[in-house]
């Protein structure tokens, strides 16, 4: 089978090696160095994803396409996807809502797996587990963070994806639901503390619940991203200044990128907890960084699980969020065991608690 991965960045090289055994791999970027660093395992090739026509011709030579590009893009790749009739699953934290292309999709006999990465996506696929195990579900939790090791004043955070979506987490108003209705908060109005596999984090409430919000009702469900003591206050300085503001983020983002751009190895943790009256089940998750960034492992690896389900026709026509794989059994199971045998396992606990303190 033909496999084609949009971008050659940190994520995108990780799916590419993870497939490259099992498919024929072809990546498509821009940046020719980029290229050259998946051009000993894939075939590269150029490709101006900005481009809505020539995205879709490409695609069409392609079985299976997986996007590894950043949040602008993804909306428009997975349009690109249906109109060229091809499968496909995708990584990209769009800001547009890609179930409102289920009709499409359906009718064009197209299925797309979206948010299929780390959080959103395996923060998906184990909530969607506890829910389905779980008989009155009444609270949810996800925290989840990427983060180094070796932390490096004055901002104590590496950045291993793209900046501007770094930023957008610390702008976008975060949806949670509390009282059983849907309802946003600026996300760096609030700021706790959280106690997760003997680290001590600051957290802050991120819009990372997307599909969930629908699928999964229940009075409170909340992601709270993690980092280091001592990152929120500045970036909530920052922006109270307007630094993250569209006309001033770009300059903002000379200034800080490389204050983050630094060499330690990273690690990413991640805790889930559904509760219901008398019980409590939760998954954590931790994970440090090997062949590629944690980061890229954990994103890159649950985008290729789902890939290998898709491939073989294991899911139905339409857009289907993540949690959904994460109800089913099997595919749950299919997707665990992928992540098992390249050294990611979540653990999993009942009557543990929410994990904040």
């Amino acid at each position: 089978m033909k496999v084609l991965v949009l971008g050659a960045g940190n994520v995108g090289r990780a799916i590419a090696w993870d497939l490259r055994d099992e498919f024929d791999v072809h990546v498509a970027d821009l940046s020719d160095d980029r290229l050259r660093a998946v051009s000993g395992f894939a075939t590269p090739f150029k490709l101006d994803a900005s481009r809505f026509d020539k995205l879709v011709e490409a695609m069409k030579g392609f079985e299976l396409v997986i996007g590894a590009l950043p949040g602008r893009f993804g909306y428009s790749s997975i349009k690109a996807a249906i109109k060229a009739g091809v499968d496909m699953v995708d990584v990209s934290f769009t800001p547009e809502n890609p179930l409102e292309l289920r009709e499409e999709a359906e009718n064009a006999q197209v299925t797309v797996i979206f948010d299929a990465g780390f959080a959103p996506g395996l923060s998906h696929i184990l909530m969607g587990r506890i829910w389905n195990e779980l008989d009155d579900m009444s609270e949810g939790y996800i925290y989840v963070g990427g983060l180094p090791k070796e932390p490096r004043p004055p901002l104590y955070y590496r950045i291993t994806w793209s900046p501007k979506d770094l930023i957008e987490e610390y702008t976008r108003p975060a949806r949670v639901i509390r009282g059983g209705e849907v309802t946003a908060v600026d996300p760096l109005s609030e700021i706790k503390t959280v106690e997760i596999e003997d680290f001590t984090f600051e957290a802050f409430p991120s819009d990372g619940l997307r599909s969930l919000l629908e699928s999964v009702r229940v009075e409170r469900l909340e992601e709270w991203t993690l980092r280091w003591p001592g990152h929120l206050e500045k970036m909530k300085v920052l922006k109270e200044l307007g630094f993250f503001k569209e006309e001033h983020v770009d300059k903002t983002l000379e200034v800080i990128t490389p204050l983050m751009t630094y060499d330690s190895p990273d690690f990413s943790v991640m805790k889930v907890v559904g509760i219901e009256p008398g019980r409590t089940i939760s998954y954590t998750l931790y994970d440090e960084e090997r062949e590629f960034t944690s980061m890229a492992r954990v994103t890159g690896y649950t985008a290729s699980a789902i890939a290998r389900l898709v491939a073989e026709g294991s899911c139905i026509f339409g857009v289907i969020p993540p949690e959904i794989l994460g109800m089913r059994i099997d595919t749950f199971r299919r997707i665990l065991d992928d992540l098992e045998e390249r050294g990611i396992r979540p653990r999993r606990e009942e009557n543990a608690s929410p994990g904040d303190s």
